[in-house]
């Protein structure tokens, strides 16, 4: 198939999908929940929103050093800049199609820093699997931190809904563990018996080779010089990540009230929205609805936030990738003729 028409069909399903989320949302509600959608966003206090942006910009721009001290094992030198403007192209890409961003970011170093492209590649990589262990352990901690919440959230949407409709007199919750508890025994008692065949399957293979280029990834990060340094900006990046998403709460009345264990519930289950869907269009709104409504916090409600947290996120990225196009040649260029 031709690579331009792939890549098309593929921006359309994704598209599509984002789509199919923002309807299975709006469906079910009344012209009127609807309406108030469109005046929470229209009454929002936009400064908050205004200050998020320097926030998501910082990150950025601490992502790009951390990935500079990452090439930097490898004995090259890239400017500051030029590593900035790389991560904003990546982010912009990867708007429009998965892992083009990763491509997209290391070509840009592989011209103007003539950083191979495989070896830039790698640290990518590496970064993608620190940056998974650090959501991991945000997950959990928010599991542990909302535990109470969301077992209740579970019972009023998911047990109870099931239990009437198929007019059970037991609790499901019961049920449901002894089912995890069987289905993992019998996958274990499956391996066992086609290990052989499995061990040879494909998938299998590339999940493997997947955990030894994990296990190689952080075995790279002994050879960075300053590993402080690394470590303080893998927690910064997260740290604004969080700040980002909760500082929007403020511009709207609902949310405003709410604390940092809030933030992190939408910032560890809006992670899981970009990662299904690219980018997370459509579905990230709906997740923050849902998790929102944990906090007391009208669905309607939370559904505008998270419009106003996707949008003031993805407008920066457009808008700073836009200008990281044009300056990228243009500086590049002057320092070349000053040379």
């Amino acid at each position: 198939m031709n690579p331009k028409l792939k890549n098309i069909i593929r921006f359309t399903i994704f598209l599509g999908i984002g789509i199919f989320f923002i309807w299975i949302f709006l469906r079910n509600l009344t012209t009127q929940q609807k309406q108030e959608i469109i005046n929470s966003m229209g009454n929002a206090n936009y400064w908050w929103i205004a200050m998020a942006i320097p926030l998501g910009i910082l990150s950025h721009f601490l992502r790009a050093m951390r990935w500079k001290m990452l090439i930097e094992t490898m004995g090259y030198k890239p400017r500051n800049s030029n590593m900035f403007f790389a991560v904003m192209i990546g982010y912009f890409a990867n708007l429009a199609l998965p892992r083009l961003g990763e491509v997209s970011r290391c070509t840009v170093l592989t011209k103007y820093e003539n950083v191979p492209f495989q070896k830039s590649f790698g640290t990518v990589i590496t970064e993608r699997v620190l940056d998974m262990m650090v959501f991991i352990l945000l997950f959990f901690l928010n599991l542990a931190l909302q535990a109470e919440r969301l077992s209740g959230y579970i019972d009023e949407n998911i047990y109870k809904p099931i239990q009437a409709k198929l007019h059970l007199s037991y609790d499901l919750s019961g049920a449901f563990s002894i089912m995890i508890l069987a289905f993992i025994v019998i996958c274990g008692l499956i391996f066992l018996v086609f290990r052989k065949k499995i061990i040879e399957n494909k998938f299998y293979i590339k999940i493997k080779n997947m955990a030894i280029g994990f296990v190689e990834g952080m075995k790279s990060l002994v050879k960075v010089r300053n590993q402080w340094l690394f470590f303080f900006y893998t927690i910064s990046i997260w740290s604004l990540y969080l700040l980002m998403a909760y500082i929007v709460f403020f511009s709207i009345p609902g949310s405003s009230a709410l604390g940092l264990d809030a933030g992190l519930a939408v910032l560890v289950f809006g992670s899981i929205g970009i990662m299904v869907v690219q980018g997370g269009i459509g579905i990230y709104p709906a997740i923050v609805a849902e998790t929102l409504v944990l906090y007391g916090v009208v669905s309607v409600q939370g559904y505008a936030l998270g419009w106003l947290i996707w949008t003031s996120q993805n407008v920066t990225i457009v808008l700073v990738g836009i200008i990281s196009l044009i300056l990228l040649p243009v500086l590049n260029n002057r320092k070349n003729v000053e040379a």
